[in-house]
Order: C-alpha cells, then sequence, then structure tokens
C-alpha cells in the first residue's frame, strides 16, 4: 500500500499522472487477466492510470513519430541507496515519460526529499509533507490520498456493514501480539481507551469499540475488560454468510492468500478489519506485543481521520494513540526499531527509560527524520543513512555540508564515467 501512495505523493509533488501496475492473475481464454494490488478487496479510483492504458494512448496519438517521443521508463531503486537519486537529483528535471520509484515500503522513502539538495524539490515535498520538526502540525497525506485513491470492494464493504450495523464505532483498538499473551499489553491498552474516551469533547455513555488484531485469541482475552463500559465489536469471519447477490464474497472465502498469518484467521480479514476500523469517529489506539505503530495501524489510523471531513466530529478532532506496557519502557523506545514504525525515530540516547505504562498522541504523518525534540538516532540508522550520503549527529541532526559533498562526488563520478563511454 505505501508503494502504491508513495506514487501518488510523488505525482503531486512531481505534477505529473499516477500510474498503478497491475500484474497478471487469473487465466481467461485468451490471456491472464490484469488485477491490480489487492484487486479481490480493493477498488481504485479512475483518476489514474494503467500502463496499458499509457501503452495504448501512446500508439493511438502516434506520440514516437508525431512527437518524438518514444515510452521510457526510469527506474529509481530506494532499495539500493547506490542507485537512487532521492537526495542529489533534480527529479522536475527528468523529461522521461514514465518514472518508477522502486523499492519505497513504507512512509520514509518519498519523505527522504525532504532533504534534497535542490531547492525546488525541496520545496515541492515542503509543500505536501511539512516541516519534518513539526510533527502536530504536519498534513495527513497518506490518509487524504487514501480517501481519494482506494475504497472496499462491495464484498469486503458488506463485511464491515455487517459488523457496524449502521453506526461507526468511536475507537478502535489494533493489537499486533504474534501469538503472545501479555496481560500488561491488555492493561496498558485498555487503560488507553478509557484516556482516549476522557479527551472527547462529548462524553459517551456506552461508547463502541472496535478490536482488530493479527491474533483473534487475543480479542477474546481483552473482551471482558473493556466490556464493563464499552460496547466490543469485532469481525468474526466464522459466522459471516455474505449475501447471495454478491458474486465475489464466495471466491473471497475460499481465496488461499495467506490463509495463515499469526493467528488462524484467513488474511482477507485483514482487508474487512482494515476498513472497519478506518470507520472510528474518534480514535485510534495502536498498542503491540512488541513494536506498536505498525504500518498497518499507521494507515488505519490516517485513513479514518480522513473519512471524518465533512462530517461531525471533524477529522481536525481526531486522534492516534500508542499504547505501550512498561517492559517495553525499560530501555527507552529501544525496542521500536525499524525504519517503517513511528516510534523509531525516538529510539535512540535521547530515549527515556523505565517508564510505567504510556498513552502517547501519535502523529498521524511517521516522522522520517530525527530532526525534531527528543528525537535522536541508534547506530544502525546512523550507519545505513550514511550509505545515502546523510550523516547524523548524535542528537539527529542532518550535517548538510556533507550531504552537499556526497551529491557533488556522484555528480563528479557520474560526468567520468560520461566522458569515458564517449
Amino acid at each position: 500500500m505505501y508503494k502504491i501512495l508513495t506514487a501518488a505523493a510523488l505525482s503531486v509533488m512531481l505534477n505529473r499522472s499516477l500510474i498503478i501496475g497491475q500484474t497478471s492473475r487469473e487465466p481467461s481464454f485468451f490471456s491472464y487477466r490484469q488485477l491490480y494490488p489487492f484487486g479481490d478487496y480493493i477498488s481504485f479510483t479512475n483518476i489514474s492510470f494503467t500502463l496499458k492504458e499509457v501503452k495504448h494512448l501512446w500508439r493511438k496519438h502516434d506520440c514516437a513519430v508525431k512527437y518524438g517521443r518514444r515510452l521510457i521508463m526510469r527506474i529509481d531503486n530506494f532499495e539500493h541507496p547506490a542507485e537512487t537519486n532521492v537526495v542529489c537529483s533534480d527529479w522536475k528535471s527528468w523529461k522521461h515519460p514514465v518514472i518508477w520509484f522502486q523499492g519505497t515500503t513504507d512512509a520514509v522513502a518519498i519523505q527522504f526529499f525532504l532533504k534534497n539538495v535542490h531547492p525546488q524539490m525541496k520545496n515541492a515535498a515542503l509543500v505536501l509533507f511539512g516541516q519534518e520538526d513539526s510533527l502536530e502540525s504536519r498534513p495527513n497525506v497518506f490518509g487524504e490520498l487514501m480517501h481519494v485513491i482506494l475504497s472496499p470492494t462491495q464484498a469486503i464493504e458488506e463485511a464491515v456493514d455487517w459488523v457496524l450495523q449502521g453506526v461507526d464505532p468511536d475507537v478502535v483498538l489494533h493489537m499486533r501480539m504474534m501469538t503472545n499473551r501479555s496481560i500488561r499489553a491488555i492493561q496498558a491498552a485498555v487503560q488507553c481507551i478509557k484516556r482516549a474516551l476522557s479527551s472527547f469533547q462529548q462524553q459517551i455513555a456506552k461508547p463502541r469499540v472496535v478490536l482488530v488484531s493479527d491474533t483473534p485469541s487475543f480479542i477474546t482475552e481483552i473482551t471482558p475488560y473493556l466490556a464493563e463500559f464499552a460496547e466490543v465489536l469485532h469481525f468474526n469471519y466464522k459466522f459471516f454468510q455474505g449475501n447471495s447477490s454478491v458474486g465475489n464474497m464466495d471466491t473471497l472465502k475460499q481465496s488461499d492468500f495467506r490463509v495463515k498469518d499469526w493467528g488462524p484467521a484467513p488474511r482477507w480479514v485483514a482487508f474487512v478489519d482494515f476498513f472497519l476500523a478506518s470507520r472510528a469517529k474518534h480514535a485510534v489506539v495502536s498498542g503491540a506485543h512488541r513494536r506498536v505503530g505498525t504500518t498497518y495501524a499507521q494507515l488505519i489510523a490516517a485513513l479514518a481521520a480522513a473519512n471524518r471531513h465533512g462530517k461531525d466530529p471533524s477529522g481536525t478532532n481526531f486522534m492516534f494513540f500508542s499504547s505501550f506496557q512498561s517492559n517495553l519502557l525499560v530501555d527507552g523506545l529501544g525496542n521500536q526499531i525499524g525504519w517503517g514504525h513511528i516510534w523509531n525515530r525516538f529510539a535512540g540516547p535521547l530515549s527515556c527509560r523505565h517508564q510505567p505504562h504510556q498513552c502517547a498522541l501519535t502523529p498521524l504523518l511517521p516522522p522520517a527524520w530525527w530532526d525534531g525534540e527528543w528525537q535522536s538516532p541508534i547506530p544502525r540508522d546512523i550507519q545505513r543513512l550514511k550509505s545515502y550520503g546523510v550523516t547524523l549527529t548524535e542528537n539527529g541532526d542532518v550535517v548538510e555540508s556533507h550531504l552537499q559533498a556526497f551529491c557533488r562526488s556522484r555528480e563528479d563520478r557520474v560526468k567520468a564515467l560520461n566522458i569515458i563511454s564517449q
């Protein structure tokens, strides 16, 4: 999903059309049927293009002969630092008809443009993402993009409506437990939900709380703690029959796509859970056995906030909380590693240790840099960033002179290779 959202964000920055790639999946009489990513579960906007459509239009308008424009794709591979131009090149000057920003699996890659050495590229990123050191004021970029680009298929929407029965939930709790049975995780999450409920401007007598977890048995364990003060909802696929008028529901339920994750639920249920959770009116709470604020939870919270715009309560009042049990905070946030996770930026030496349970207000747009207050990098990230030409101080500040020198040396190498090739 972040690959698609990254492409969408880049299309905004460069004022280009969005192309969503299709893959060959099911054979038809003449050829393999082309499907969008997650095509059985997600419908995509028709304001984007497929590569097949672009090729057709290129031939139809005779672009190669009439305008001298060959359909050439330029690939920039973010996963390989030696191959990416994300900080050193002016992408706005590229004349290639198609650009593929490859290997972007979280919210970080597109935000590398915030450190691009070319002012117009950096400014384009700043307009879209805001200042990286002001987490509270940064826009909900990925939520708004999802709101425009995608929607659940009819079968997934039917399953969501079956759970909600016409009334959206007040709070959603997402717990990434990996089959773990942690009573402290339960206690911290329950406390966090109570805090979220107490922050509402209008108190709700019997709030509706939706539970989403990769470990279905965990839902059974935490429900008694929540049932004392809330109506608890979750999607139980075993009891869902579906509407026979929805043609692809039988196909959906028979799908072998990742039949098992950590728990016994078929993984198409994760798509139901995703769109179910994104209907939250007030707040999303993220908890976990280990790493809190996973990419799945990030996307849920972002889409839920975007879905509230124009409604009461509005998306501007929407809150995203992270629930940490005390044992996760013994070494500060040292366990919250992984570039795609929200709290990785706070996992370094400035991280406060031996804290009690925490219910932390969390930005909807995950930070990609360490420039903000109390943020600091872990040694592994400092070493990794050096391969991209970025040198960080211990407090997370980017050494701009090093970055400029790195990009100049890369430019000199390219010029030398061009001379040799000629």
